[in-house]
């Protein structure tokens, strides 16, 4: 995903097809994620992670590996990428997050911001890399390299260390040692059900705000790399800028952990997304050179930090009984906005030769994605919801 903007003049020109297209791709992509998200929650909500995720990650190499044999149809392109998207949520931030949530609890937020960092590094290093990998290799060949490092890291991670709970270790979130000993501890997990949470209103702003934010920051990351080398920069410098949104991801990814637990996490959204809103503003601009790269940033600063936000959120008002399900409903709004984002971003270009407009369209739907997250009342869910079982302090609602 990261490396999308560098391959994307590349795959145009080999396929001698237009931006909007290749664009198509990746909405084929998140079209798939979209569809498939809120059965993987479910299935992680039944069977744990690991069951999930281990098939998963073997698959996603597979598949990346095999674009080396993708010919001259675009049409093996979308097929290529449909695959991608059904297969990768099985390993992807809802199985993640679902850990997480389970382990943490006092400092969930930044255990989230945390588990994103190497998603900040990937930002950061695959964009120039796989810009080298294309000039000496052909975008195929890149492709295959790339997925070569996905097929073996990941999956040997999941399965030498991944816990799906930290009872399975005797213990509570947060590292909390039993005060007696014991070889597990027997866990309910709070929360609503899914057919409690579905009819309310706060489920359906969440996917209104993700669905806009997700389409903006999609559309702005993913076409940043071609967007720069079209108002001058040549293509090694332009992948290089695009490794600042890596940072910025870093930086967002971490530090909006760090405060969704000092401060109430709808005032965090609104300050993030709303930066992020001035950034693609900046960029509709015309801006180029390092102010492009700026505005680059300040957007992939709400990149890196929405996944974690969803996360938070959604055990926050929902609770962890069916948390898998839900945060699989609303990360699929977030990839199903990317997709029509990215697609209007290269179709808007294929029109009017510009990114000017698309990019206007785009600054109001984040302004007002960032206007939605004040409407959001109080947490159901605070810090020290732990269990309806065990001895350690439990929130009731109304206290929360």
């Amino acid at each position: 995903m990261f490396a999308f903007g560098v391959f994307l003049k590349a795959v145009s020109a080999d396929l001698h097809v237009g931006r909007g297209a290749v664009s198509f791709g990746f909405t084929i992509h998140n079209l798939g994620t979209a569809a498939i998200s809120p059965f993987i929650g479910r299935l992680i909500d039944r069977f744990g992670v690991r069951r999930v995720a281990l098939p998963a990650s073997l698959l996603i190499g597979i598949v990346i590996i095999s674009a080396k044999w993708i010919g001259s149809s675009v049409s093996q392109y979308y097929v290529f990428y449909l695959a991608l998207g059904l297969i990768g949520p099985g390993a992807g931030v809802v199985a993640y997050g679902a850990i997480v949530a389970r382990w943490f609890d006092r400092h969930r937020g930044l255990a989230l911001g945390l588990t994103g960092f190497g998603t900040g590094i990937a930002a950061m290093i695959y964009p120039p890399v796989a810009q080298r990998l294309i000039a000496i290799y052909g975008w195929r060949s890149a492709y295959a390299l790339l997925g070569t490092a996905i097929l073996v890291i990941p999956f040997f991670v999941l399965w030498l260390f991944i816990k799906d709970d930290p009872a399975q270790m005797g213990l509570y979130p947060d590292g909390v040692a039993p005060s007696f000993p014991q070889k597990s501890v027997k866990r309910n997990l709070p929360g609503l059900t899914w057919s409690e949470i579905w009819p309310t209103r706060t489920f359906w702003l969440f996917v209104f705000a993700f669905f806009l934010a997700g389409a903006s920051v999609h559309a702005c990351v993913l076409h940043l790399a071609a967007l720069l080398s079209d108002r001058g920069a040549s293509a090694q410098a332009a992948a290089n800028a695009v490794s600042i949104v890596g940072i910025a991801m870093l930086f967002g990814r971490t530090g909006s952990g760090y405060f969704l637990d000092r401060f109430f996490a709808p005032r965090v959204c609104l300050v993030i997304f709303g930066q992020s809103a001035l950034g693609i503003a900046v960029l509709a601009s015309g801006a180029s050179g390092p102010v492009a790269i700026l505005a680059g940033f300040l957007v992939g600063l709400a990149f890196g930090a929405e996944v974690e936000v969803i996360a938070y959120l959604v055990s926050r008002y929902f609770g962890l009984r069916s948390f898998g399900t839900a945060y699989g409903v609303c990360f699929s709004s977030f990839v199903l906005a990317g997709a029509v984002g990215t697609y209007v971003m290269g179709v808007g270009f294929d029109r009017t030769r510009s990114y000017t407009t698309p990019l206007i369209l785009f600054f109001v739907l984040m302004l007002a994605a960032a206007l939605l997250f004040t409407r959001l009342g109080p947490y159901r869910f605070a810090v020290g919801t732990v269990s309806e079982t065990t001895s350690l302090p439990v929130v009731s609602e109304a206290a929360s």
